[in-house]
């Protein structure tokens, strides 16, 4: 049994191949394959969660190793004291598919066909609930490997990608199934082609349309070093940098990362943002601004972008924050951290916030970390012809992390049938398509604007209109079907 433990933390890790910057999506096919074949096999529900715990381990372990950049190299913390809670969130995240494990060996389950799809649907429903649970961290869901080039890819717009999650790991447990002598049957081969055929052809519908024509964009990546950004005596370098850079694009619509701007809103020389507001004029157009904003009554301050230029001014504040680096949660015990780090403290701009008309679109902008969260995305839609996520992946230097993160983006695009705009500090800044192609890509680490077309779409896939309500139907009804031999055996006892 050790052995198998230590071979799912291997195949674990070998998962994270799926995800970007790999984009290998027939991996995980394969290594949840042989976790499946591992739970089949194993003995109590205890060492099924104990197996599902390893592959955890192994698959967070090697994927979310930029935290520890976050932490240590740009937060200052110790290096013992970054391991260790690298080690403790990967311990918390694994926790999940061992309760997909344990769950899955603890239902009387008989029927192989039931088996497999009880496994996808425990799997969707655990990678929705990391989502959620504490404010969510859904980094390295599933689904994302299979973006945006895999044939289960075309789920995405049906069920998002907690569906396709599930739909990713029902396929391996049937090719689990297919290795076991008792279930080498066509049956099993036939259902296994017709899950991937079926996402062939999801992919080739098109759920959206174009509307108008495309519009003229520059992403400004102004490569301000994290260790710089907020120094004071490196403000008027990175003002004059992103004014350099707004004054070289000819383009409707201009787009600036997250806080581009370290001031605080009403700080800014009200002739800087005059220059930006009449560049974006002669443009016929707008220009997107990220700064901090303090409202008029002085209570709290958001993560905000402001629009100036043709359209009248807009802003967007942003609505899920990151735990410690944007707000404090249990602030009885961790309030202290506010004096260590004074804006680790933002408040949440609401839910219900309208796409800006800005540049001839409505554009749905969402800031960094919340482009992670499909279901809070899509409450701008279908009013929204674009999507612009603006970020600071400064944070994560030059690991994995920037990556994943656009991958995260391209799938945003395919919940939605929508172009993603990315603004971002150092990379990846980048315009994907509705399909989730990128169809262009700044060079990291370089000061630049990435000038290009964005088309406008209009309509709603499947996902837009009823968000991840398909998801917990699919696996209800799976579930309940898995659970009628115990509801029988209740009745008889009665």
């Amino acid at each position: 049994m050790r052995t198998e433990f230590s071979i799912s933390f291997l195949v674990g890790a070998l998962t994270v191949l799926g995800f970007a910057p790999f984009y290998l999506f027939p991996i995980p096919l394969f290594t949840l394959a042989l976790l499946c074949r591992f739970w089949r096999r194993s003995a109590t529900p205890f060492n099924a969660a104990m197996l599902g715990f390893s592959f955890g381990m192994g698959m967070f372990s090697a994927g979310v190793t930029w935290i520890y950049v976050s932490l240590h190299d740009f937060g200052g913390m110790p290096m013992a004291a970054a391991v260790l809670a690298l080690f403790v969130l990967c311990a918390y995240l694994a926790l999940f598919p061992a309760l997909t494990g344990w769950i899955l060996k603890k239902l009387p389950i008989t029927s192989a066909y039931v088996w497999f799809l009880v496994a996808g649907a425990l799997w969707g429903l655990s990678d929705w609930l990391r989502s959620v649970l504490f404010t969510g961290f859904p980094w390295l869901t599933l689904g994302y490997s299979q973006a945006p080039q895999s044939p289960l890819g075309g789920f995405a717009p049906v069920i998002g990608v907690y569906g396709v999650s599930m739909i990713l790991v029902c396929s391996s447990a049937l090719m689990c199934l297919l290795f076991e002598r008792e279930f080498r049957k066509k049956n099993y081969l036939i259902t296994l082609f017709a899950i991937w055929i079926a996402g062939f052809g999801l992919q080739h519908i098109r759920w959206t349309e174009p509307q108008g024509e495309p519009v003229t964009v520059s992403l400004l990546q102004g490569n301000i070093s994290q260790d710089l950004k907020w120094r004071a005596d490196q403000l008027v370098n990175s003002l004059e940098r992103y004014a350099a850079l707004t004054l070289e694009s000819n383009s409707r619509l201009i787009v600036t990362p997250e806080i581009s701007i370290p001031l605080y809103r009403k700080e800014v020389p009200a002739s800087y943002l005059a220059q930006l507001a009449a560049h974006a004029r002669q443009n016929d157009g707008d220009i997107l601004v990220g700064m901090v904003e303090v409202p008029e009554d002085g209570h709290g301050f958001y993560n905000s972008m402001f629009s100036f230029g043709t359209s009248p001014d807009q802003s967007y504040r942003k609505h899920h924050l990151v735990p410690f680096g944007e707000f404090i949660p249990l602030k009885f015990l961790f309030g202290w951290v506010v004096n260590v780090f004074p804006l680790s403290d933002f408040s949440r701009g609401g839910l219900d916030q309208k796409p800006l008309n800005i540049a001839g679109q409505r554009v749905a902008v969402n800031i960094c970390y919340e482009d992670v969260f499909g279901e809070e995305i899509i409450q701008q839609l279908p009013e929204a012809t674009l999507l612009a996520n603006v970020s600071n992946d400064a944070w994560f230097g030059r690991s994995i992390g920037p990556r994943q993160h656009l991958q995260i983006s391209q799938m945003r695009a395919l919940e939605t049938g929508r172009y993603m705009l990315r603004a971002t500090n150092t990379g990846v800044t980048a315009i994907i398509n509705e399909r989730g192609i990128v169809l262009q890509e700044a060079e990291i680490f370089t000061t630049t604007a990435l000038h290009g077309l964005a088309q406008g779409y209009t309509g709603a896939t499947p996902y837009v209109r009823f968000g991840n309500s398909l998801l917990w139907g699919l696996a209800g009804i799976i579930l309940l079907i898995a659970l009628l031999p115990v509801f029988r055996g209740t009745r008889k006892n009665l």
